[in-house]
């Protein structure tokens, strides 16, 4: 069994390759955005905290986040950032981790894909970290497509590390600026290497 990361920035599709990896491995998948998501949407005291802590509009009249909102207020403020995460990351933290230590104890394997592994000081707690990368203008291209404008997608890339130091300190790396169909042999090869090591 293995505990394995997956990281890159916004619009290199780790979530895609995420999803690949765990089915060629038949491993369990953990996605920290979606489980910010839920957080957002169902947990009354974050609700509070982050109405309270850190933006007062962040929730529209019938009680939904306003997504937009929070992402335009937190990339102009580091302060409401630090506050916002602050409030989520020891959670989505507190999850994964636990379903890590599940997986350990019934030897199956965990993929997690989380966009902030190293800006969190993560690393420790996986066996093996996968960075996906791709080029500046493919991020661009995926995240206009997707509805994002180029200025606000450039700004939460300035606000991750940088791909290149991502790169630097994973243990495999995965470039998708091909098909989708390159990025799933990637999966298959990585899953292929990754298998030995869950013994």
């Amino acid at each position: 069994m293995a505990v394995i990361g997956v990281t890159g920035g916004i619009g290199t599709g780790k979530s895609t390759f995420s999803k690949m990896l765990a089915e060629k491995l038949g491993a369990r998948l953990f996605d920290a955005d979606a489980a910010s998501r839920e957080l957002l949407e169902s947990d009354p005291e974050v609700r509070q905290r982050i109405t309270s802590e850190v933006f007062a509009g962040a929730y529209s009249p019938d009680g939904r986040p306003d997504r937009a909102a929070i992402r335009r207020v937190v990339f102009q403020d580091p302060a409401a950032k630090a506050r916002l995460e602050a409030i989520l990351h020891p959670r989505i933290r507190e999850a994964w981790t636990r379903l890590a230590g599940e997986c350990r104890e019934t030897q199956a394997s965990l993929v997690v894909e989380i966009p902030l592994l190293f800006e969190t000081g993560a690393g420790r707690f996986f066996d093996q970290i996968v960075t996906v990368a791709c080029s500046h203008e493919t991020q661009l291209a995926r995240t206009a497509a997707r509805g994002l404008a180029r200025d606000e997608a450039e700004s939460i890339i300035r606000n991750q590390l940088p791909l290149v130091e991502k790169t630097e300190l994973a243990n495999f790396v995965v470039w998708n600026d091909g098909t989708p169909a390159n990025l799933e042999n990637q999966a298959a090869e990585l899953a292929k290497s990754l298998r030995p090591s869950q013994g």
